[in-house]
C-alpha cells in the first residue's frame, strides 16, 4: 500500500481533462499537490525538467501531459503527436528516476492495441498486430512510455507503472470541431444545430464502429486507486465495461441536448478501428469498478459545456 497522506505530488499536465480530474480526486487524499504551468516548465525541455524534479522533492508523480486529438488532428500532424509525447514521457520518467522518486503512474490511451484486436482486448494484446492508421504516431509514442516505465522497474527498480483507460469525457473536454474526439465534437455540433433550428447532424463514417466510454472523474478515481494498490510490470486497462455505436452515441447525446433532428451518415468519413472495448477484468478484480453511468455522464459534460465552453 502506497499511501498518499502527507506525500508532495506532481500532477504533470494538471490543466487537462485528466489531469485536472487527478487534481480534483487527490484533494481527499491528504496530499500536497504540485503543478507547473506550460510557461513555468516545458516538459519537452530535458534540462529543465531534470532541474525542476532536483528541487521538489517529490514522492509521487501522476504523468498525465500529452499532446491529444482526435483522427483529423493525428492524421494532419503525425510529427507532433508522435515528437511532443516521446519527449514529455521520456523526459519526466528519467527526471523521476534521478530524483528518486518512489512512484509515477503513466497514463496511456487504448489506442496503443492492434486495430483488429480481440474484443473486448486484454492488455496482452499489445504488439500483437497493426495498429489504426490514423492515429498511429500518438499509439507509438504511448506504446513507448509503457516500456520506458517497464525499462525503468526491471533496470532500476523503480515502482513507475502504466495505466490505459479508455475514450474518456469530461469537464475540461476540448470542443474544437477541427481536434476535439467524438464525444465532445458530437455535443457540440448538437448543440449548434439546435440553436440554429437545424434538423440534422452529421456524422464521421458509417456509425457502426463501437466505442467505450469513461467519465474523467471515474478514471481519476481509478488512478489514486493503482497508485495506492498496484505495483507490477503490465499496464492496467481502465474501462467502463460496456460499448456503444457512434450512432447510438448520437442518439444519446441528442437526447442530452434536446434536439430532434435526424442523424446523416458522412459516409465519406473515415471510421476508424470498429471495434475498441477493453477488458477491465484485472482491475476489477483487485476492487475498483467506474460509478458514471453514459446518459448521466453526457447530461452533466453538456451542463458543463454550457456554463464554461461555449465559444
Amino acid at each position: 500500500m502506497f499511501d498518499l497522506k502527507e506525500k508532495r505530488v506532481f500532477v504533470a499536465g494538471h490543466r487537462g481533462m485528466v489531469g485536472s480530474a487527478i487534481v480534483r480526486r487527490l484533494a481527499s487524499e491528504g496530499c500536497e499537490v504540485l503543478t507547473a504551468t506550460r510557461a513555468e516548465l516545458d516538459l519537452k525541455d530535458q534540462r529543465a525538467v531534470r532541474d525542476w524534479f532536483a528541487a521538489q522533492r517529490l514522492d509521487a508523480v501522476f504523468l498525465a501531459a500529452a499532446k491529444v486529438g482526435g483522427i483529423l488532428a493525428n492524421d494532419s500532424f503525425p510529427a507532433d503527436f508522435l515528437y511532443d509525447n516521446l519527449m514529455i514521457e521520456a523526459n519526466v520518467i528519467e527526471a523521476a528516476h534521478r530524483a528518486d522518486v518512489a512512484k509515477l503512474l503513466f497514463l496511456g490511451s487504448s489506442c496503443i492495441y492492434p486495430k483488429f484486436a480481440a474484443q473486448p482486448i486484454v492488455e496482452d494484446a499489445l504488439l500483437t498486430g497493426p495498429l489504426e492508421p490514423t492515429n498511429e504516431w500518438y499509439a507509438i509514442a504511448k506504446i513507448a512510455g509503457i516500456k520506458l516505465a517497464q525499462a525503468y522497474r526491471r533496470q532500476h527498480g523503480r515502482d513507475f507503472i502504466s495505466a490505459m483507460p479508455t475514450n474518456l469525457y469530461g469537464p475540461g473536454d476540448n470542443f474544437d470541431l477541427q481536434s476535439s474526439h467524438v464525444l465532445p465534437a458530437l455535443i457540440r455540433k448538437t448543440h449548434e444545430a439546435k440553436m440554429a433550428g437545424a434538423d440534422s447532424i452529421m456524422i464521421w463514417g458509417t456509425g457502426t464502429p463501437r466505442r467505450e466510454f469513461l467519465h474523467v472523474d471515474d478514471l481519476a478515481d481509478a488512478c489514486v486507486f493503482l497508485m495506492k494498490t498496484y505495483s507490477g510490470d503490465s499496464h492496467i486497462n481502465i474501462g467502463f465495461g460496456d460499448d456503444v455505436t457512434i450512432r447510438e452515441l448520437a442518439e444519446a447525446v441528442k437526447t442530452a441536448i434536446g434536439f430532434d433532428g435526424a442523424v446523416i451518415c458522412d459516409t465519406s468519413k473515415p471510421d476508424g478501428t470498429p471495434r475498441k472495448l477493453m477488458d477491465s477484468s484485472r482491475l476489477a478484480e483487485v476492487g475498483w469498478r467506474p460509478r458514471t453511468p453514459l446518459d448521466q455522464g453526457i447530461a452533466s459534460v453538456y451542463r458543463w459545456f454550457l456554463d464554461t465552453a461555449q465559444g
